[in-house]
């Protein structure tokens, strides 16, 4: 295509815009005295953790790179090698952001109140959605230009995907793991034992779990929308590729289907940067009506800029009812999680604290089952139309049309942790309750956006490993049985729909184990450290940033080698139809799964944040103490294994695929 440079040029856009959004922010007070030292705290644990993070993922990327290099080209390695450096700076990019502007937003708040301070916590969001998008552009842009796309050149940008994927899941399970170790055992003791505040600066764990925030939340998160979105890209791709000549000939001429994903993620870049601008405009409106401003205002711009580009490039307009159909579901499963986490339905499980913690965890649970509904009706409905209008090939489209405006969904989503650490940083310097009021509020309405983010990422994930999955099917050969009957694909299903469960209970039990020496940290400092509880001691917050980090870098491994492993072990041990079965089990179970875990767990953090809010008895009454258990509960399950489960099913999907010519 004669436009192909526009890709990175988009790409470049994009980085420029952040590193303008960055200097503004940047040119806001920081603050000084205790503030500077809370945030500055916070930053270098943050960049310390990373630190050992990637030194650790850095030698599994060096080893899969040889096993490449030994098994099927340099191409494919160094690609993996790129997709992998990509996610990390994509990652490592928006937590430097966030870490610089938790304090200003902080101040911000004290200073000139809530839309001061939303703006300065979106706008640092803006900076990793931007980045996500742009780095994405280039990196597969680059691609583009360098090799063209044909089934050659297929498996290096599979390669590409792999080492995105691998690194957002050791991102995201690592970053998980650190910071709800940390979030858990601070409150389980802070607030249930001591009787404290949260981000109370006398808890020893408070600096590790808003260093959490950081690592898990933005980093961790950033790494998991690039992978979600550069395989959305690849899945259009690896079907185009794969495409008899006649289908793609009706559709529009497989040149063109080849490049119409890149052309569609540079519109929604461009119209990532004019949303961005709107949610600016409309910060002195409530926080959660300017948010949701930004996503419809971007949906209704990008279905009418994938208008022009479907037209432009001369393909069949039923390929631009694909990728409205993936917009409005994006729209539809963000709407349905904001009903199941705010509102009435909170209130609800906050009531159920009345009578203890037990009837909080069975409302909480029971909201998670029904959250699933919406969501899947419009997957389901996504899909058919989609099959109906383009094939396989509209699926990817759909999956493109949700994630092509991830810059704003990402910046929506990475506010959330701002403010978080914005609150921690307010509390911990002694700001005042009016300043904490302010924090708390954007802290909730976050709760709600990081939800809506995972749902546009466990959507988007569920299209995208269902379009690579197909393009699996046709890289190995349609002459496959792939009845439900047939005794390998059963097989293989039982063991897919198993894979997310043990993957979970492998996530949760980590953090299970780590809040737990956390605990018992937190309370030997309590009894050992003279003056602690009083305010005249100092707390050891290294020891509990230490214990944090350990028990990431121990226990992220064993979940990732599964998520690795599981697609050789059953594609070379029982053959492509047993791993077909297992792609479509671990594809079911582990969508549903990752929504229950995510909405349930934000609706048990938002019933608590009501009842701080001085509903039924506020802060330190039976009901508080009931929810704070659910919000205990829920923090792996909305911070740890749900969002884990996302990136699973497309490490299974994408690996599958790479090794689609081995077998």
């Amino acid at each position: 295509m004669e436009f192909v440079w526009l890709v990175p040029a988009t790409g470049m856009l994009g980085v420029f815009a952040a590193i303008l959004i960055h200097q503004v922010i940047q040119k806001q007070p920081a603050g000084d005295g205790r503030v500077a030292e809370m945030a500055d705290a916070i930053r270098q644990g943050a960049i310390v953790y990373l630190q050992r993070q990637y030194t650790v993922l850095a030698i599994v990327v060096a080893t899969v790179f040889v096993a490449m290099l030994l098994l099927m080209s340099w191409q494919v390695g160094s690609a993996f090698v790129v997709g992998a450096a990509c996610s990390a700076v994509a990652g490592v990019a928006g937590m430097l952001s966030a870490t610089r502007a938790n304090s200003r937003t902080a101040v911000a708040a004290n200073t000139k109140g809530i839309s001061a301070a939303l703006s300065l916590a979106f706008l640092s969001g803006s900076v990793m959605g931007l980045t996500v998008a742009s780095v994405g552009l280039l990196g597969l842009g680059g691609l583009y230009l360098l090799l063209g796309t044909d089934m050659e050149s297929l498996p290096v940008f599979s390669g590409f995907g792999m080492g995105a994927s691998l690194v957002a899941l050791f991102a995201r399970v690592g970053g998980g793991i650190f910071t709800k170790s940390a979030d858990v055992g601070a409150d389980l003791v802070g607030k249930l034992e001591a009787d404290i505040p949260e981000d109370d600066p006398r808890n020893p764990g408070v600096i590790a779990d808003n260093v959490g925030d950081n690592v898990g939340d933005v980093a961790g998160m950033g790494a998991d929308i690039f992978e979600s979105y550069c395989g959305s890209i690849i899945a259009a791709l690896a079907i185009a590729s794969v495409m008899a000549a006649p289908d793609a000939d009706a559709l529009g001429g497989r040149e063109r289907l080849l490049f119409l994903p890149f052309a569609l993620a540079a519109a929604g870049l461009v119209v990532s940067i004019i949303a961005i601008g709107v949610v600016q405009m409309l910060a002195s409106r409530s926080p959660a009506g300017a948010l949701r401003s930004g996503i419809v205002t971007s949906s209704l711009l990008f279905i009418a800029a994938a208008w022009g580009v479907v037209h432009y490039l001369g393909v069949t307009q039923n390929l631009w009812w694909a990728v409205v159909t993936g917009a409005v579901a994006g729209i539809v499963i963000g709407l349905a999680t904001e009903y199941f986490t705010r509102g009435h339905i909170v209130q609800r499980i906050a009531e159920a604290g009345r009578t203890g913690a037990a009837t909080v965890l069975i409302a909480g649970l029971a909201v998670g089952m029904q959250s699933m509904v919406i969501p899947v009706f419009a997957l389901g409905a996504t899909i058919l139309a989609a099959t109906h209008l383009a094939g396989l090939y509209g699926v990817a489209m759909a999956a493109v049309g949700m994630l092509a405006t991830v810059g704003i969904i990402m910046a929506i989503d990475a506010y959330g942790p701002v403010a978080d650490n914005a609150g921690g940083i307010a509390e911990m310097s002694g700001m005042g309750a009016d300043t904490r009021a302010v924090t708390d509020m954007l802290d909730e309405v976050g709760n709600t956006t990081a939800a809506i983010g995972k749902g546009f990422a466990i959507g988007a994930a569920a299209l995208t490993s269902l379009a690579v999955i197909s393009a699996f099917v046709e890289v190995v050969g349609t002459d496959l049985r792939l009845e439900i009957i047939e005794p390998l694909v059963l097989v293989g299903m039982f063991l897919g729909g198993m894979l997310p469960f043990l993957f979970s209970s492998l996530t949760l039990t980590a953090v299970g184990d780590a809040a737990s020496e956390m605990v018992e940290e937190i309370r030997r400092q309590f009894r050992e450290i003279p003056g602690l509880l009083t305010g005249t001691g100092t707390p050891d917050h290294a020891r509990c940033i230490a214990i944090a980090t350990d028990a990431a870098l121990k226990r992220m491994p064993l979940p990732a080698l599964i998520a690795l492993a599981a697609p050789l072990a059953i594609g070379f041990g029982l053959g492509a139809q047993a791993l077909v079965g297992m792609l479509v089990g671990a594809l079911l179970s582990g969508v549903l799964l990752a929504l229950l875990l995510a909405n349930a767990g934000a609706a048990w953090d938002n019933a608590k944040k009501y009842v701080e809010h001085g509903h039924l008895g506020g802060k330190g009454s039976p009901v508080h103490h009931a929810c704070v258990v659910g919000d205990t509960v829920g923090d792996p399950f909305k911070d740890t294994s749900g969002p884990s489960l996302n990136i699973l099913i497309k490490v299974l999907a994408i690996t599958s695929l790479v090794i689609a010519p081995l077998l």
